[in-house]
């Protein structure tokens, strides 16, 4: 009984230690090239999120990105893919309109090219609609992860009532998009609502986090 519940432990301990391995490897040697720096920091940020919380990162490929399960599960697991670049192949596919598959094979042709180098001859360049689509995609993105997340100059000017302070840490997923004064699925100056119903506020009515309805 006693040796049963030290393999147990053991077995436990190096999960727990191979887990924040994995974390770390994808952020040590994480280096997507997209061409814009706040994208790669952001990237990394989402590599630790998609680490610690893989169902809600897989919900959001699926559900946001159309995504199959399948390929995201695949991808994050047996193909051994950071949860940033799985992020940019479903984000980039949704853009143009082809499945995340043809563009998981596009990379995985030359890993080393790099994102900007892929967006680019998909038809994503630099200051282009399509790149701010991109790039003000991972906003929405990070308000249904209730996760925090810091703007640079060009997101504040698309986002200009969004706070950057910290959220609740529920990590739900659900539809909410901009709310007023906290109430999801509305158009407002308050800030965004989250699926959940907690709103980043920092709009015309205040500063700070407005629950709504969710």
């Amino acid at each position: 009984m006693h040796r049963t519940f030290k393999i147990v432990a053991l077995t436990a301990a190096l999960a727990a230690i191979g887990g924040t391995a994995s974390a770390q490897d994808f952020t040590v040697g994480f280096h997507p090239r997209t061409g814009d720096v706040w994208i790669d920091t952001t990237l990394g940020d989402m590599n630790r999120y998609g680490t610690r919380y893989r169902d809600p990162f897989v919900d959001e490929m699926v559900r946001y990105h159309g995504a199959p399960r399948d390929l995201v599960s695949d991808l994050l697991g047996n193909r051994r893919w950071a949860p940033g670049d799985v992020y940019m192949a479903c984000s980039i596919a949704s853009i143009i309109g082809r499945p995340c598959r043809y563009v998981v094979d596009e990379y995985e042709r030359d890993p080393g090219q790099g994102w900007g180098n892929i967006a680019k001859r998909m038809g994503i360049k630099p200051g282009s609609p399509e790149f701010h689509r991109l790039k003000n995609g991972f906003v929405p993105t990070y308000d249904r992860w209730s996760r925090p997340i810091v703007l640079d100059s060009d997101l504040q000017r698309a986002y200009p009532n969004h706070g950057n302070g910290k959220g609740k840490s529920d990590h739900g997923n659900g539809n909410g998009n901009h709310g007023n004064s906290g109430k999801s699925g509305e158009h407002g100056n308050s800030g965004h609502g989250n699926g959940n119903g907690n709103g980043h506020g920092n709009g015309n009515k205040g500063g700070g986090h407005g629950k709504g309805k969710g």
